[in-house]
């Protein structure tokens, strides 16, 4: 049986993937691996796995007859920049490895995400089209950016079928925020939930493109589902879920919990969203492989508040 391999399983996009996937796949055929183990029971394989380490990588593929690839591995835009070498080691070399294992043979299929990030203070805000300039001023967005060139150019040069997505700021309740410059629309409804206020390192009229993780789990799956011919952009898609700021999102909130209350102190994450759309058309995605958000803020806020209050119970 060829089987999936998830690199970067613990994460927060790889948290809600491993559980997507294998349910729809068959819990042993989906691999979970990680550099740290896993702080949730596993329903299937997991392998600790130091991307970086091309040997180990090459042994655990083989093992388990690897044929897909989803490499969520990376260093995020907050953390990149206290370790800009590393952050640029691990997002690099992380995609070098696997992009090579396609080229050789070795694997069939890759999936690897880009960001928002790509795009820079001279790009568009509004509506940011797919093809446009792009000058990212932090190491995320600048290793995102030669990501997507290297995919393209794998894909151009040797027939690797890669795929990729920007993803937008993502918002879940499965796992804890990992570093990101969006990660206030996640710790929001925490603390809305254990202290009704919130202190948020971004400015109230900051807005950024954002999307549910079901939604941007989706759009990962359908992908790499999609026909190889109906995937005419190699190096990565834009995609689009909502767009809000914390002033937006606060009231939505308010709506459920009345007496929620919100402070702003921006740190040095508000130079980095500055320089981020504040939209995204993400027409090409519509076009060549059916790609439709199915959550709006609304939604996305009932959802996360009714989740967490769930599980805040549990651990009460």
């Amino acid at each position: 049986m060829e089987r999936i391999l998830v690199i970067g399983s613990s994460g927060q996009i790889g948290t809600e993937l491993v559980e997507t996937l294998r349910t729809k796949y068959g819990n042993e055929n989906v691999i979970a691996s990680d550099i740290r183990e896993p702080q949730v029971q596993q329903t299937g394989p997991f392998e600790t796995l130091d991307i970086l380490n091309k040997e180990q990588l090459l042994t655990i593929v083989n093992k388990h007859n690897v044929k897909e690839v989803y490499l969520l591995a990376a260093l995020l835009s907050a953390t990149a920049e206290k370790n800009p070498e590393f952050g640029w080691d691990l997002n690099m070399n992380s995609l070098f490895n696997i992009l090579n294992l396609a080229k050789d043979g070795v694997i069939d299929k890759i999936f690897w995400p880009s960001s928002i990030a790509v795009f820079g203070p001279t790009t568009p805000k509004q509506n940011t089209p797919q093809y446009t300039i792009m000058e990212p001023s932090t190491v995320y967005g600048i290793s995102k950016q030669a990501g997507e060139r290297w995919c393209e150019y794998y894909h151009e040069k040797y027939g690797v079928d890669v795929r990729s997505i920007r993803y937008p700021g993502l918002i879940g309740y499965k796992s804890l925020p990992g570093g990101g410059t969006t990660d206030y629309a996640v710790d929001i409804f925490h603390q809305a939930l254990k202290s009704k206020s919130y202190e948020c390192f971004l400015s109230e009229h900051t807005t950024l493109p954002m999307m549910y993780m079901e939604d941007a789990i989706n759009a990962t799956i359908n992908i790499m589902q999609a026909k190889k011919e109906n995937i005419k952009i190699r190096s990565s898609y834009n995609i689009a879920g909502m767009s809000f700021n914390p002033t937006e999102i606060t009231t939505e909130i308010q709506n459920v919990i009345p007496d929620f209350k919100i402070s702003y102190n921006p740190d040095y994450r508000q130079n980095i969203a500055d320089s981020w759309p504040q939209s995204i058309n993400d027409q090409e995605a519509q076009e060549h492989w059916n790609w439709q958000p199915q959550y709006n803020l609304s939604r996305l806020v009932n959802t996360m508040l009714q989740n967490l209050e769930q599980m805040l119970l549990k651990e009460n």
